[in-house]
């Protein structure tokens, strides 16, 4: 038998486990019952006002006239402009409670009869308290607990009732009941208690209850599993049961969003796990925004450079022309024993240098055209290896993801590109390591990323490496416009690069990575 003490018991059985009605005792609640003794005592022309703790009590009975919570009393007394001074407290009209009054405290009704929940010597199993009475009902639905008789309130003892004057002093007003109660039983007249008692023991204390089911049919269970893997639940381990949400499982916590009764933000591991991903997500958009700000300033200050360089080299050609002519007319007019045919062919061998850097500079200015053709981007690749000198030590390396190799290009122009960063990798492994030529897609670019495992670029020297006549090498070993010219002729195809160095091994593997992306077209 599960008690019927508690409205709030009795609506959730009726309507959301309404096959176990037949159980519940058919008695009627304290309340319920006290009324029936007015009405047999003073008539049914007074009208019955209740004051308690409960507002469950409210709807629990058409017998009382007026329900009122404490809290309720309790304003409409502030709010009383004439209240009445010096006012005498009174006892309550017979017949008086007797034990009776420890009821409202957790477990009063057990001791009202003089019982305990005792597991050794009973079979009574109290519940008290939101998750507790739902988890005994349940196991009492599964048959677990039918040999036992269930004592359950919603909250955990009348005292702690949402009618009650806040804040709560739960246990100090325990104690109140526990003192009211123990002087009240010293100075009690049995005898006029038993006669009182007796004059309404034909009363009809009997009560009825009848389903009133208000469950909704449970959604199917791939709408409820599709739920909680939107919520990464998607292992029986990540079902926490937490409770944060305010349902007792996550799977009950589905079935509630389904329902429209609750959102998925509701739970909380996985609001948590929502809040990390976006910070993560914020901290890569920093990130990016930070290589785009430092991409947008380098490209400005090499614009600035390409224009510079534009202007002198424009300058200096004629004035190179000139003097490479007349160097060569004087050096074929020299006899072959003429002291000064050496220190002509020292002019004429500087000045073509002087030439080269300057068709250097005319490139690294943009002044050269592309002139595209269809070509298969990985047989391009691997063929550029084949012109770079290498010691043994260097392992070569080609990874391709590509699907459609076929890509418009300047050849001569892409494999000077190729060539002077496979050179460049070549040259930062002295003791050996790999070349890796790394090749992926998108159905508009294509990638490829040249990756050596050297000696790496430091931090300083990273914002400079594209900056014409920057260079690391020892001095005659490289005039500084490689990189400005693979730069140029990146920008020209209308793609990207960049650049990833590490020198620190404690921060992973050391090493550059260039990465190069053009269109298809």
């Amino acid at each position: 038998i599960i008690s019927s003490d508690c409205p709030a018991i009795v609506y959730y059985i009726e309507h959301y486990h309404p096959d176990l009605v037949s159980s519940l005792a058919p008695i009627t609640s304290p309340m319920v019952a006290t009324t029936r003794i007015i009405r047999k005592k003073y008539g049914s022309e007074y009208a019955v006002v209740f004051i308690g703790p409960c507002i469950a009590k409210k709807a629990e009975s058409a017998e009382v006239d007026v329900v009122l919570t404490f809290a309720e009393l309790r304003r409409m007394l502030q709010n009383l402009s004439d209240f009445p001074e010096n006012i005498v407290p009174s006892e309550f009209d017979p017949p008086v409670a007797g034990r009776g009054a420890v009821y409202p405290v957790s477990r009063g009704m057990l001791q009202t009869i003089k019982t305990s929940d005792d597991i050794c010597s009973g079979n009574i199993v109290v519940a008290e308290g939101n998750n507790n009475y739902k988890e005994a009902i349940r196991e009492f639905e599964n048959g677990l607990l039918r040999d036992n008789h269930l004592e359950l309130l919603c909250c955990e003892g009348c005292i702690n009732g949402p009618g009650m004057s806040r804040p709560l002093q739960k246990f100090s007003m325990m104690a109140n009941v526990s003192n009211y109660v123990k002087e009240k039983l010293e100075n009690l007249d049995k005898k006029t208690w038993k006669e009182e008692v007796k004059q309404f023991e034909d009363l009809d204390l009997s009560q009825h209850f009848y389903p009133r089911d208000r469950r909704y049919p449970l959604p199917k269970k791939e709408e409820i599993e599709k739920v909680l893997q939107t919520m990464g639940k998607i292992n029986p381990e990540d079902h926490l049961n937490c409770g944060a949400c305010g349902y007792n499982t996550c799977y009950e916590h589905a079935i509630a969003i389904i329902e429209g009764l609750a959102e998925s933000e509701m739970c909380l591991p996985y609001t948590i796990e929502r809040l990390h991903n976006s910070v993560k997500e914020l901290n890569l958009s920093n990130e990016n925004l930070a290589n785009a700000r430092l991409a947008l300033k380098q490209t400005e200050k090499l614009a600035t450079m390409g224009q510079l360089s534009a202007g002198i080299a424009h300058e200096l050609n004629n004035p190179l022309g000139v003097i490479t002519m007349y160097s060569n007319i004087l050096l074929e007019e020299a006899k072959p024993d003429d002291p000064i045919r050496k220190d002509l062919e020292l002019i004429v061998e500087q000045t073509l240098r002087c030439k080269n850097i300057v068709g250097g500079l005319l490139n690294f200015a943009r002044k050269n055209q592309v002139r595209k053709s269809e070509i298969n981007f990985e047989k391009f690749c691997r063929k550029s290896l084949e012109s770079v000198i290498r010691p043994e030590s260097v392992i070569l390396n080609v990874q391709s993801s590509l699907q459609d190799p076929l890509v418009m290009i300047d050849v001569d122009q892409m494999m000077q590109v190729l060539t002077n960063l496979e050179k460049n990798a070549v040259e930062a492994m002295p003791y050996g390591g790999t070349l890796s030529l790394i090749l992926s897609e998108t159905p508009d670019t294509v990638s490829v990323s040249i990756r050596d495992t050297g000696t790496g670029i430091t931090p300083e020297n990273l914002e400079k490496i594209f900056t014409p006549f920057f260079t690391t090498k020892e001095v005659g070993k490289g005039t500084g416009l490689g990189l400005p010219l693979v730069y140029g002729i990146v920008k020209m195809h209308k793609g990207k690069i960049t650049v990833d160095s590490n020198t620190d091994p404690k921060k992973g593997a050391v090493g550059t990575t260039f990465h190069i992306t053009i269109p298809r077209n």
